[in-house]
């Protein structure tokens, strides 16, 4: 029950370092343009904070709710500066759901003013509950002794330097009454500078199972089934600095019921000892423990492989599969004419993989040039166990072109290639099998570049421009991308047919390729079929490829070739408007206009 009412009067101090909850969002001051998308941030914060009107609203449809579950917020606290202890507590108080306990375990802190802040609050509020260590012991430690004082079905993560919103617990407890089943809810997030200016906003995906493995990226505001923590032997030794992502990753091995709240719970405070900062140099120690508790979740999992961080992006990693057994890869392109452009795809392929065992199969939809058919003959005899060649002249349709390449095709895996590619990384076929062997995985994509070393592609994001687009397309290939996600393995729902590779039993699955969308999105149908049977499709960004986009096809500017662009776009939407309305592995807080990762105002 609340002590003091709704609104828990707050001291000077703590009014003076926390955001002024009493001003409208307008007032909210934003910091400095330090990332591309401030500016917009500031924009979105007016329309999107929670207004006094708003938490009074939320305080009384607390009073309705059927289920009111306790939430333990469990805070570690050591040595933090008293402005910033006195500020998180504080929006605990603040919070418009009443019902929460507040779980500190003082981890033997030597500053004089932390014992006598935190006595002070535990006697203003009986749901603040304190523990004193009598000696150091680290994070994790401290975290278990934060949670042995726990009493709520549910625990909210919350450090001693940070602050939460004032709707962050009524909206887990608004999201469990829709989802009482949850174990685990996580949120959106941003960050609070020295000056207390809110900047740098974290826009999520929903729980994407690779992309986790790349980054820790569903930390704040985590909440979690306390009996499943307790289960899974709550935070371990030996982890400190990644000790909530080493719990996250064992946690997410026993449920599959992970709900996204896709709005700013959450606001991680940026100073100089802080990861938010992030410096290589600062808590390097966590950086290392997340690889360790990477590793050894492969190792649970029976997934053997190498976990390496990211110099370069810290707190980032990448993780590279064992081939369990090298099987043999059919590689699939179509083609008509232009045998200049195929025979250049060709000597990449040929001069540059590594892979022992693959074939390479051209689909010769009815090519009449000379030179082309040249070309083709020569590769057969330069190449006649690996080289196949296949004419089929009928009206153009991707679909049905690769399908009928399918079926001639003897590998176990099959990579769709477009035929004005070129190879850059060698062991490119290796790294697709790595994620392609894995039973969970449906499609594998590349990183594409365009001759001037943009990007052409790096995932495909659903809803862009009204049915789906390329993820940071003309980016230039040295950016990290929004949140790294350029840099780093990811989910997607979906993966350009330029460059894809799936296991075949997969594709048989699925049915293959949609042979009534003749030309485009026929990719994006095949991944979201895959996606919708419980497969994950996946981007990898140390797979490189030129893309010379459209060279063979030509462009769709023709008003005949617009007609069917539209023709097919439709046909799409009515298999997948669902998928295409919320793509799962992009934010609701994110543009749908453009490839930029711009936030949606």
């Amino acid at each position: 029950m609340r002590v003091k009412g709704t609104r828990y009067a707050l001291s000077q101090a703590a009014k003076k370092i926390y955001y002024k909850l009493d001003t409208s969002p307008a007032a909210v001051e934003v910091g400095t343009i330090a990332a591309p998308h401030q500016e917009q941030y500031a924009r979105w914060l007016s329309k999107n904070f929670p207004r006094e009107a708003d938490l009074k609203k939320m305080a009384e449809t607390v009073e309705i709710f059927p289920y009111k579950p306790t939430i333990s917020v469990i805070m570690p606290v050591f040595n933090p500066p008293e402005p910033f202890l006195r500020a998180a507590i504080a929006s605990v108080l603040e919070q418009v759901y009443p019902y929460w306990e507040l779980c500190i375990a003082d981890d033997a802190s030597t500053k004089p003013h932390v014992r006598s802040v935190l006595e002070e609050y535990a006697q203003q509020d009986a749901r603040i509950k304190v523990v004193f260590r009598q000696e150091n012991g680290h994070i994790s430690r401290a975290s278990n002794s934060a949670l042995e004082l726990a009493t709520g079905e549910f625990i909210a993560l919350l450090d001693h330097d940070d602050c939460l919103t004032p709707d962050a617990l009524y909206e887990i407890a608004l999201l469990l009454n829709r989802h009482p089943e949850a174990d685990m809810i996580y949120s959106d997030e941003d960050k609070i500078d020295r000056q207390n200016r809110l900047k740098d906003p974290f826009f999520k995906p929903d729980w994407c199972p690779d992309s986790f493995l790349s980054r820790m990226y569903t930390c704040h505001l985590g909440t979690y089934r306390r009996s499943l923590v307790e289960q899974i032997g709550g935070f371990r030794v030996g982890y400190e600095g990644s000790q909530d992502y080493d719990l996250v990753l064992r946690l997410t091995e026993k449920t599959t019921n992970i709900f996204h709240i896709p709005k700013i719970l959450y606001h991680w405070r940026v100073h100089p000892e802080s990861t938010a900062a992030g410096v290589a140099s600062v808590k390097s120690y966590a950086h290392i423990a997340g690889e360790k508790a990477i590793a050894e979740a492969l190792t649970r999992r029976n997934e053997p492989g190498k976990v390496t961080g990211i110099p370069e992006f810290p707190g980032n990693y990448s993780v590279r599969y064992e081939i369990s057994h090298y099987k043999r890869v059919s590689i699939i392109i179509p083609t008509r004419n232009l045998g200049t452009i195929l025979n250049h795809c060709l000597e990449s392929i040929f001069q540059k993989s590594t892979y022992p065992d693959y074939e390479v199969i051209v689909i010769d939809n009815g090519s009449t040039e000379e030179k082309t058919l040249k070309i083709i003959a020569q590769w057969l005899e330069r190449q006649p166990e690996r080289f196949k060649c296949y004419p089929l002249d009928i009206p153009f349709n991707y679909s049905h072109l690769n399908n009928y390449a399918a079926s001639k095709a003897k590998g176990d895996y099959l990579l769709f290639l477009n035929n004005d590619t070129e190879v850059i990384t060698p062991d490119w076929i290796e790294a697709m099998v790595e994620q392609a062997q894995r039973a969970s995985i449906g499609a594998v994509g590349a990183l594409l570049l365009y001759p001037d070393n943009s990007i052409q592609h790096a995932g495909v994001v659903l809803g862009l421009g009204g049915v789906a687009a390329h993820s940071h397309r003309h980016f230039p290939a040295t950016t990290p991308g929004y949140v790294c996600q350029v840099k780093t393995i990811n989910n997607y729902s979906a993966i350009t047919g330029a460059c894809l590779m799936c296991r075949r039993e997969v594709f048989e699955e699925i049915g293959g390729f949609d042979e009534t969308l003749a030309v485009a999105y026929n990719d994006i149908d095949l991944c979201l079929k895959m996606s919708n049977l419980g497969y994950r499709n996946v981007y990898l960004p140390h797979v490189v490829l030129y893309h010379y986009e459209s060279k063979s096809r030509g462009y769709e500017d023709t008003p005949e070739k617009m007609a069917r662009l539209r023709k097919e776009a439709d046909y799409l939407l009515s298999k997948w408007q669902k998928f295409i309305d919320n793509d799962p592995c992009y934010s609701p807080n994110l543009t749908r206009d453009r490839e930029d990762y711009s936030i949606n105002i």
